[in-house]
């Protein structure tokens, strides 16, 4: 059997703000088909090594590679308050260079939304706000997935919903990294990396 194709790799990477060490010395890798979770305090350099990850920061020292496009949602939402749903999926179709909008009103449909179609983004509860937030980050179908908070404010219904499509998207053999202050029912990941004095600490999932 071939071994899953790595969608990220981070290796060796440091990161400091004047004489504030953040990251000291972060490897990281995740392979294709796996959900991976990393969690850490507030204030333990979570966002630094998310923005690194993505391309929006360059690490002080340190590699890093990705293979394919990214899905990146934020912890604050990229929404604008005048425009829908609708507006706002159609603004990322052509930013995204998409032939239709079939996947991402299937996604709407799987987090539970659809009936806020016309209902301008403003006018949104705050889960609400968040299940649009990550509809945006996924509907170009990206090999790389990296998910910010990506259930705050979600009630129980969104959060099982999120779980289901997690877990369809590894199935399809997307990368998944889930960031957050606090992971949730840890049986749903493939591994499980504390964010500690600068540092990652792997641990055994309980699947």
């Amino acid at each position: 059997m071939r071994p899953a194709a790595t969608r990220l790799h981070i290796d060796a990477v440091h990161k400091a703000y004047g004489r504030r060490s953040v990251l000291r010395g972060i490897d990281f890798t995740v392979a294709a088909g796996t959900l991976a979770g990393v969690v850490g305090e507030n204030g333990s350099g979570k966002s630094t090594l998310l923005r690194i990850a993505v391309g929006m920061l360059a690490p002080d020292r340190g590699t890093v590679r990705r293979l394919g496009t990214i899905g990146y949602c934020p912890q604050r939402s990229v929404i604008n308050d005048m425009l829908t749903v609708a507006q706002h999926l159609r603004l990322f179709q052509v930013a995204h260079r998409l032939p239709d909008l079939q996947y991402a009103w299937e996604l709407v449909d799987l987090l539970g939304f659809d009936a806020e179609r016309r209902t301008r983004a403003g006018e949104l509860s705050g889960g609400t706000r968040q299940k649009l937030n990550l509809a945006l980050a996924l509907m170009h179908d990206p090999p790389l997935l990296v998910l910010d908070e990506p259930y705050q404010g979600f009630d129980w219904d969104t959060h099982q919903r999120f779980w289901h499509l997690a877990g369809r998207l590894r199935s399809r053999g997307q990368a998944v990294v889930v960031v957050s202050h606090l992971l949730h029912d840890l049986h749903h990941f493939d591994t499980i990396h504390h964010l500690r004095e600068g540092r990652l600490h792997a641990e055994a999932a309980t699947r």
